[in-house]
């Protein structure tokens, strides 16, 4: 029989962050949030909320809270170290590559699932500043174009989905045009779209 510990594939880091995991918001405890983002859906497995405190453009204090399984819980718990202290900007920057990074890796199968605390955290700094009447300088230093022809970025492709507009494939090449000319980009698209129904729960 295969011993079951063999089977255990995480980092000593990622078993850390899971088994103690760094700045998970406690019941009971009076966090007074500054901004609020929640992505992924409790139906697919994996949901999580992050609370940010700001001062002075910075990252003061963060709280969150996941459901879903050790790659979820690890990651997040990272994110949160490495997010406290950071600027907005640099915060809003953070990747799911720098955050599997930092924990040394993740199987591959559990990546696209399970880390998702850098989109929480730019929705709680979304969050943020439209609370606070200002516009976000952020969204267009993370943009990357997917659609060469049509010039559609993958942040216009996560908004679309976030607002609803665009819940079908159909719908978001209506309001994109993408794929309508050389066609290279449709099966990136495809993936991007079906992950971010998962993340926003459409």
């Amino acid at each position: 029989m295969t011993n079951f510990m063999s089977q255990w594939v995480y980092t000593p880091v990622v078993k850390d962050h899971f088994m103690n995991p760094r700045n998970i918001w406690q019941e009971g405890e009076n966090f007074e949030a500054d901004g609020v983002g929640e992505v992924g859906s409790l139906a697919c497995g994996d949901q999580m909320q992050v609370l940010i405190k700001v001062e002075d453009d910075k990252i003061a204090d963060l709280r969150w809270l996941t459901y879903g399984c050790a790659s979820a819980i690890a990651s997040t718990s990272m994110m949160s170290e490495m997010a406290i202290g950071m600027t907005l900007k640099d915060a809003y920057n953070i990747s799911p590559d720098m955050i599997t990074n930092a924990l040394g890796g993740l199987p591959e199968h559990k990546f696209h699932c399970s880390v998702l605390g850098d989109k929480a955290l730019r929705a709680a700094i979304d969050d943020y500043l439209e609370k606070a009447g200002r516009e976000n300088p952020f969204k267009g230093h993370i943009a990357k174009v997917i659609c060469e022809c049509k010039l559609v970025t993958d942040v216009q492709i996560e908004d679309l989905v976030k607002s609803k507009q665009a819940t079908t494939l159909e719908q978001l090449q209506e309001l994109t045009e993408y794929g309508t000319v050389c066609g290279k980009c449709e099966d990136q698209i495809k993936e991007l779209f079906e992950e971010y129904k998962h993340i926003y729960n459409v």
